[in-house]
């Protein structure tokens, strides 16, 4: 990767944080601004999901009043995320070059999707009461962070109204705490193992860092849907581009 490009990377992060911070998928600019950089898809997908877990790790802290009391159900959430977190990333890290760059255009397409709809996941999933299809959902998700990982906060917190019965700031406080465990086993078997981008990770995470606190602090003033629905429109975009370039 050009060491030039490494200031258009920082502004990414920032953006990516901000976004994230404000509306939700964020990382759906951290990895254009990879790629376009001449990081392989399979390493801008890995490089990117390693990159967020500085931006967890806040959430956690900011949202950590509202876990008290929630131990025993994190003990019962956190083996769920985890285990489908591992079996995404061995997943991705046998996913040969050539299909992933397919595969890629058609998760950022989902993403963007998903995040679209992000008031109505959970109603579309409404209907899904068994405890065991709940948790198997919980596993899944936890495979796609692994695996992929964008707009990942959208698709848990959208699983988790349906296994519990709490008020959204808890929601949002276990929410983080799945996507933090997610960032961990992300950032560990991608470090041992994967195509990891180095000196892209060292930009990123303190970027996207200041970028969320940047955008917690101008959320209130910011319209949150105009802002999601540039990320989505953004999102189908770079698919469409992404598919066009894997097939030509």
């Amino acid at each position: 990767m050009d060491a030039l490009l490494l200031p258009a990377l920082a502004v990414a992060g920032v953006l990516a944080g901000a976004v994230n911070a404000v509306a939700g998928g964020g990382s759906l600019l951290v990895l254009p601004a990879l790629l376009a950089a001449g990081v392989p898809p399979v390493g801008a997908s890995v490089t990117t999901v390693m990159s967020v877990i500085g931006g967890y790790s806040a959430s956690v802290a900011g949202t950590w009043p509202d876990l008290r009391g929630r131990s025993a159900r994190l003990r019962s959430l956190v083996p769920l995320v985890l285990a489908g977190a591992v079996t995404g990333c061995v997943l991705l890290l046998r996913t040969p070059a050539a299909a992933y760059a397919v595969i890629m255009p058609v998760l950022v397409f989902a993403a963007s999707l998903l995040l679209a709809a992000q008031g109505r996941v959970s109603g579309w999933l409404g209907d899904f009461h068994p405890v065991w299809l709940r948790r198997l959902l919980l596993f899944t998700v936890g495979v796609y962070g692994g695996y992929f990982g964008s707009v990942l906060g959208v698709i848990l917190l959208a699983v988790l109204g349906l296994m519990l019965t709490e008020p959204l700031s808890r929601l949002v406080a276990v929410k983080n705490v799945l996507q933090l465990a997610v960032g961990v086993v992300t950032t560990t078997v991608y470090a041992l193992f994967g195509p990891a981008y180095w000196p892209a990770v060292a930009v990123l995470i303190p970027t996207t860092l200041l970028g969320g606190y940047v955008g917690s602090r101008l959320g209130r003033r910011l319209p949150a849907r105009t802002l999601r629905r540039v990320v989505v429109a953004f999102g189908l975009t770079l698919s469409v581009l992404l598919l066009l370039r894997a097939l030509t």
